[in-house]
């Protein structure tokens, strides 16, 4: 009953509450403007300065960004049958021995025993400053024949006599001008172009044509010993660079014999080297040996190099030796003076 006594009391006093509470409109009025004058709050973040080019945050960022994650050093050698690679470095093996696991591997896997066996030659292309070997082709005569395919060779030539020799010799096309036309419209496609030097003045529309093949003596396609030229080209092998650094190429069939295998190897081997002088360093970074159904093993380099860079690395070691005793022999004589 109290609760509405008191509010019936509010109503009849309403009029005339200016007497009894007196201000108490002005305040009520008040309140919201107070409410109003407050400062509006922000909805976003205000956007962060850029700190200048010189301060400490931007290169404290930058070494951050630069820091790369350390990696642990690989062990060498693993003591257990069974371990993560990667955690070892990439054992290397003789040629010998590589070759043998090669013949064990396939004995153990019950492959064709015939496969092809290929090497993966990666080469360190830099020469002095930014100057590097520019890629290239090139054809080399085996020591072990390993396939009995021939490749057709075509050879340039006006004169009867060397066009003889061309055809006992096994070349697959021979004749002059008139061959022009017939390789631009590819009606003769062969897989090498020999030529002697006599006609080359006339083959010069080819040249675009057959790019890398067009006969040069760099390819040593250009020359007079017939005969030479036919047998390189017909029986030879050719590799060429991909990738910018990378040869990969078959070198022979798994069930030749070891020396034989080995043998071919080093003659493809010491012909890459011939692109690049010695003086510049090691052409041959790493060498990788498989057969078509095997796993890659890393071969060491010693013994398959050629020994011209042996030759020249004893001869620095040497002059740097002369110099060293020269050296201490002015030394000893300033002293004694």
């Amino acid at each position: 009953m109290a609760a509405p006594a008191g509010r019936c009391l509010w109503r009849a006093l309403a009029p005339r509450r200016g007497w009894i509470f007196p201000g108490l409109d002005q305040r009520v009025a008040a309140v919201p403007a107070m409410v109003s004058a407050a400062p509006p709050s922000q909805p976003y973040a205000a956007a962060a300065k850029t700190p200048k080019k010189g301060s400490r945050k931007t290169k404290q960022e930058e070494t951050k960004k630069k820091q790369v994650t350390r990696r642990w050093p690989l062990m060498s050698k693993p003591v257990d049958d069974v371990y993560l690679t990667w955690y070892y470095e990439r054992p290397s093996y003789d040629v010998e021995k590589a070759v043998g696991m090669l013949k064990k591997f396939q004995e153990l896997d019950f492959t064709y025993p015939k496969q092809y066996v290929y090497i993966n030659v990666f080469l360190d292309m830099a020469l002095q400053k930014k100057k590097k070997v520019d890629p290239f082709a090139s054809t080399v005569l085996l020591p072990h024949r390993f396939t009995d395919e021939m490749n057709k060779v075509l050879v340039f030539t006006e004169n009867e006599q060397e066009a003889e020799i061309a055809r006992a010799n096994g070349a697959a096309v021979v004749g002059g001008v008139e061959l022009i036309k017939w390789i631009l419209e590819d009606e003769i496609q062969v897989d090498f172009y020999v030529a002697v030097p006599a006609i080359m003045p006339k083959l010069i529309p080819l040249r675009n044509k057959l790019r890398r093949k067009y006969p040069s003596t760099k390819r040593k396609s250009l020359g007079h010993d017939i005969p030479k030229m036919l047998q390189l080209f017909r029986e030879g092998l050719e590799y060429t660079v991909e990738d910018e650094r990378v040869i990969e190429t078959r070198i022979a069939r798994l069930d030749m014999p070891t020396e034989q295998i080995i043998a071919n190897l080093k003659t493809v081997i010491h012909d890459i080297c011939t692109f690049k002088p010695s003086t510049y360093g090691p052409f041959v970074q790493k060498l990788v040996i498989r057969s078509s159904t095997s796993e890659g093993l890393l071969l060491n380099l010693d013994g398959i190099l050629p020994q011209v860079e042996k030759v020249e690395e004893e001869k620095d070691a040497e002059n740097e030796e002369k110099d060293a005793e020269k050296e201490e022999k002015d030394v000893q004589e300033s002293v004694s003076t």
